[in-house]
């Protein structure tokens, strides 16, 4: 094999997951000859969905059922079920053919739900949306799959379902969590500078995606990320979020209630503005960040533009949109980061700090209100 070869072609992924999945649609794709046992009668292992009312998730290693959909084939038997178990704590299904009336060991355990629980047409709904959100995992589209819950989650947010909103978020936290880069244990025990080695990476990256759009940026030793929460205007709250040298600065974090909520809301536009006037006021004390990053787009961008202008002070400034994950600078210009990128990993990282931390104290003004 090795005297056949004549150039070599990588393909960069987000994460292992990924990587994993893409070798399996290449090795479908290509039947590569070396791979002797997909021609020798001992087939690599295949996902089969089943298409019925309550579709179950099996192992197979031959795609005879016309009637069902098949994922792979995938080399690795171990991975294969250690990525079905990751994506079962995600989304859980059914994995036998004939599942008893009963409720099963796997219900218990939050990886299963039963037919016998089925008994309600939201229920049905919900199972075969997990199906869908699998089948789109399977097939790589798993950025299709974190914009659809986060729909799911802001329309159970103003419906103030905050228990089906936070369903969706957990799901939508897992989901990243086994998409991003995974780095080895042992890379870190070997290099003791290792995440030193990533974050500089990072910062480098940025710095010359930013700068190339003029953004002006010299250093980013600071920086600070703003993000505001709140239901339709009330017990609105508001997020600083402070990353030196790559890495999180809990001591400098920083909380707002929002003193002047807008009379037409929701305005996250005007609160933003006020959130950033108040920091400004505190630049002798809290430091100077050598970037601000909003969580939004253009409206955000521009409303935090203009409080900076009306206090003659110049800091660079960026926002991140949310959904399309597009960087928007103060003049509007637009960069989409390479996916994957050690520079959108970075902006993702503090955009997704940030967002914490102000849904957090969000939560704490509304129980307080709730009990008060």
């Amino acid at each position: 094999m090795v005297s056949q070869i004549r150039d070599i072609e990588t393909i960069p992924s987000n994460s292992e997951i990924e990587a994993f999945l893409l070798e399996a649609s290449l090795i479908k794709k290509y039947n590569p000859k070396y791979n002797v046992r997909l021609t020798d009668g001992k087939n690599y292992l295949l996902i089969k969905i089943t298409r019925e009312e309550f579709p179950k998730i099996l192992l197979s290693r031959r795609d005879d059922d016309k009637k069902s959909v098949y994922f792979g084939p995938f080399p690795s038997a171990g991975s294969l079920r250690l990525v079905l178990k990751t994506i079962r704590k995600i989304f859980p299904y059914q994995s036998v053919r004939n599942h008893q009336n009963r409720i099963c060991l796997y219900y218990h355990l939050g990886l299963c739900l039963c037919p016998i629980t089925l008994d309600t047409g939201e229920k049905k709904l919900i199972y075969r949306r997990n199906i869908r959100h699998i089948i789109q995992f399977l097939n790589g589209r798993i950025s299709t799959v974190l914009k659809e819950l986060g729909k799911e989650r802001e329309n159970y947010s103003k419906a103030e379902n905050f228990e089906k909103a936070a369903v969706m978020q957990r799901q939508i936290d897992a989901i990243k969590l086994v998409a991003s880069p995974f780095y080895k244990p042992f890379e870190f025990e070997s290099n003791s500078n290792f995440k030193n080695e990533i974050r500089v990476k990072e910062i480098n990256e940025l710095l010359e995606y930013v700068n190339k759009a003029g953004v002006g940026v010299k250093s980013l030793s600071r920086i600070e990320c703003f993000d505001i929460s709140n239901i339709s205007g009330t017990n609105a709250a508001a997020s600083m979020v402070v990353f030196t040298s790559g890495d999180k600065d809990s001591k400098y974090y920083r909380r707002f209630r929002i003193k002047n909520p807008p009379k037409i809301v929701p305005n996250d536009f005007a609160m933003l503005a006020e959130v950033i006037g108040r920091r400004l006021t505190h630049l002798d004390s809290w430091g100077t960040p050598d970037l601000i990053i909003v969580d939004g787009g253009k409206g955000q961008v521009s409303a935090a533009n203009k409080v900076l202008a009306q206090q003659g002070i110049d800091i660079p400034l960026i926002g991140l949109a949310k959904r399309e994950e597009l960087i928007i600078t103060s003049d509007f210009k637009i960069l989409r980061l390479a996916r994957g990128s050690n520079a959108l990993n970075l902006v993702r990282r503090i955009r997704d700090e940030a967002h914490r931390f102000a849904i957090s104290y969000h939560k704490k003004l509304r129980s307080k209100a709730i009990f008060s």
